[in-house]
């Protein structure tokens, strides 16, 4: 009898050892909730439901706008194909799980983002809107937005003046437009998608660019000019710029003055920064400040051509090469409220060099000191006579009158006073 229940207990303890297994199996003990998401086989599709095979457990249904996936995976779904669902309802009126492949489908559609911008791969989207802050374009089912600043230099609208219109109309007219990018910010709380072409060509410009070092002589041709330098494209699709203080060794106010759009021209690779290539055409030509104590000395008087008035001064054209400041404080003894009363653009004047710094390309000029120097050049004038005194002509004038004056007293004592005397001396010496 102890033997039989001694076998029985070994079996219990066996089945039971079994079902701890089978218990522990998480296939067979979890209970999906609201919110989670399980997987399903197709066993019903339609064009606005959707019917699953939960593990035979229960039947699944995926209905209206439920029915649609952000994450572009179930586009051409048929029955036995298997999907990810979120619960949204344990059971409904009709003892199905309500499930919806858009919660699950953004959920995937969002960690996709993630994983894209955590590993830096490049992926083509197609453009489907513009705006004034760039372009609009879709990673699966997720809007994405590309500011302009994360445009190639292909497609960077440069316009001069920075003309909005013409910047929004060359940002349309990439609509359409198949782009590589890489996405830079997903954002799933904020609903953020950044995506950057400027990205993904720097990627691919790496090796290129590589090839190039500082000091490098490159010939190019101009694509763009803008207020602040121009843009030239050299080497295998290479693009670099020369900003306006770059071009030429004097001051330029528009590059346009010196260079056209399609022009070819020499430049000296001076930074590279990332995929940012900077050049300098004027350091290919020879400083015309070295020499300049040859023609320009401090304390000469020369003329020069007004080229631009600002608030603080007047930029001086000497020569071609050579330009200089008159500041406003040397533009007058009195104060100056307006410098566009003292001088106008084109205006030849007369300046006093002050100062040359050859290493800085900097030359002073003033108009006070050219008046004072023109003052000492001329003629002193006589000193005003003091109160109380006469001139000295007055003077001299005096002195030669006293003796006539003094004749003239002698004559008028030996006339006699009265004239009947006169008459009675007359007659007597008759």
């Amino acid at each position: 009898m102890s033997e039989s229940k001694t076998q029985k207990t070994t079996a219990e303890s066996a089945e039971n050892s079994e079902l701890k297994k089978i218990l522990a199996a998480s296939e067979y003990t979890k209970i999906p909730k609201v919110g989670d998401i399980i997987k399903g086989k197709i066993i019903d599709i339609s064009s606005s439901e959707l019917r699953l095979d939960i593990d035979g457990l229960t039947t699944g249904i995926i209905r209206g706008r439920e029915f649609y996936d952000e994450s572009d995976e179930n586009a051409d779904l048929k029955i036995g194909d298997e999907v990810e669902a979120t619960v949204v309802e344990f059971e409904n009126e009709n003892g199905e799980m309500e499930l919806s492949l858009r919660f699950a489908g953004h959920q995937r559609a969002w960690d996709h983002l993630n994983v894209l911008k955590t590993s830096g791969e490049i992926i083509t989207v197609t453009i489907s809107d513009a705006n004034k802050g760039g372009l609009m374009a879709k990673v699966g089912q997720i809007s994405g937005f590309m500011p302009v600043s994360q445009l190639s230099p292909e497609n960077y609208p440069r316009v001069p003046g920075g003309d909005k219109g013409k910047i929004l109309e060359r940002l349309r007219s990439c609509v359409g437009k198949k782009l590589k990018v890489k996405v830079l910010d997903a954002d799933e709380a904020s609903n953020k998608l950044i995506i950057s072409e400027k990205a993904a060509w720097e990627e691919e410009q790496k090796d290129v660019i590589s090839r190039f070092k500082v000091g490098d002589v490159v010939e190019g041709k101009i694509t763009a000019i803008t207020d602040f330098g121009v843009f030239v494209e050299f080497g295998p699709h290479l693009e670099g710029l020369i900003h306006i203080s770059e071009l030429a060794w004097q001051r330029i106010d528009n590059p346009e003055n010196i260079v056209k759009v399609g022009q070819t021209i020499k430049a000296e690779i001076i930074e590279i920064s990332g995929s940012k290539i900077f050049l300098s055409s004027k350091k290919l030509k020879k400083d015309p400040w070295e020499n300049i104590d040859k023609k320009y000395q401090s304390g000469q008087l020369v003329k020069g051509k007004v080229l631009k008035v600002n608030p603080f001064g007047l930029f001086v054209e000497l020569d071609s090469d050579i330009h200089g400041l008159a500041h406003i404080s040397e533009l007058s003894d009195k104060p100056v409220t307006d410098v566009n009363q003292i001088a106008k653009v084109g205006d030849e004047l007369e300046f006093t060099i002050l100062s040359i710094e050859p290493k800085n390309h900097r030359l002073g000029l003033s108009l006070k000191k050219r008046s004072e120097k023109r003052e000492k050049n001329q003629p002193k004038a006589d000193p005003m006579p003091e109160a109380g005194t006469a001139p000295r002509a007055e003077k001299a004038d005096a002195k030669t009158a006293e003796p006539a004056k003094e004749k003239k007293v002698k004559k008028e004592k030996t006339s006699p006073a009265n004239p009947a005397e006169k008459n009675n001396k007359d007659k007597s010496e008759i």
